[in-house]
């Protein structure tokens, strides 16, 4: 039984198959949890990253998870929020497919992901939770690897949002 879950914590210490980050378009590292994610894992994470010369949003590239738990890190640059009317909503469902797509390519069993797009990028939260509950669940019906995908929220309000899209 292929399942969704939602807890509160920090991805940095989740252990499982793959960690998601929510990248920036240069996977250089930045605020939020890209930056500490790449904190985390070491800066051998930056040095792998470079080597991708970016990623566009909605696609997703994969990594060592270096000093990490995760064995990888797929690291997947959300939409920024620009009202709705600019694809948002099918970019920010491509971030997760592609990232579920390459964890399953990698034989991986566990996923874990963060709330992507809804810090800085301004993603309105239960929108989101929405689109990612939905995409994740679309996916796991076809998914041979890919058994259990945790959403790691880093606060009470994030986790009720994504508990909410599951019901």
């Amino acid at each position: 039984m292929n399942s969704v879950k939602v807890i509160e914590g920090d991805i940095t210490k989740v252990q499982v198959d793959a960690i998601v980050n929510a990248a920036n378009t240069t996977l250089m590292g930045g605020g939020g949890v890209d930056g500490a994610i790449h904190r985390a894992a070491g800066p051998a994470l930056y040095a792998a990253c470079e080597k991708f010369g970016g990623c566009p949003t909605g696609e997703a590239r994969i990594t060592s998870g270096f000093n990490l738990p995760a064995r990888y890190i797929i690291h997947t640059p959300g939409p920024v929020w620009h009202g709705g009317n600019h694809g948002e909503d099918q970019l920010l469902a491509n971030s997760y497919r592609n990232s579920l797509k390459l964890a399953e390519a990698n034989g991986c069993r566990t996923v874990a992901f963060p709330s992507i797009s809804t810090g800085v990028y301004s993603f309105p939260l239960d929108r989101a939770a929405e689109i990612a509950v939905r995409t994740i669940n679309e996916f796991l019906q076809t998914a041979s690897h890919v058994e259990e995908v945790t959403m790691v929220c880093f606060d009470p309000v994030t986790a009720k949002a994504y508990r909410n899209a599951i019901r």
